[in-house]
């Protein structure tokens, strides 16, 4: 992570269990973000399936509705930082290869210090 603490961290622990959890999320980041606050969402438990690749894509939080891959690109969009727990990757069955390059894999003990330093932290 940056060394200028984010001013709002969002700890997304939803994943595919509970798809109609997830569009707020993303949603809160985004405006957050438009308002040219600096904002990370740190993926942890469930919530890190959704960054392997194609997997929001398959996730529907309302039938005929968009996928969570598009509010995701609704956030990056808006410049909101994504970041994986590398943990609960590898309890999810999934490897480092499983997500795209771009978005930083990191241990709990790796990221808590920059995550702490937030101005706010909601988990979601």
């Amino acid at each position: 992570m940056e060394d200028t603490p984010a001013d709002l961290v969002i700890i997304l622990i939803s994943g595919p269990e509970s798809p109609k959890r997830i569009p707020s999320a993303f949603f809160l980041a985004a405006t957050a973000a438009a308002a040219e606050q600096k904002v990370a969402m740190y993926f942890t438990g469930p919530a890190t399936e959704l960054l392997a690749t194609g997997r929001a894509a398959q996730i529907y939080p309302m039938e005929g509705g968009k996928s969570v891959a598009e509010f995701m690109k609704l956030a990056t969009d808006n410049g909101v930082q994504l970041i994986g727990c590398l943990q609960s990757l590898e309890l999810s069955g999934l490897t480092r290869d499983d997500v795209p390059a771009q978005i930083p894999m990191m241990t709990p003990s790796a990221a808590l210090p920059s995550l702490a330093a937030a101005g706010r932290v909601l988990t979601w």
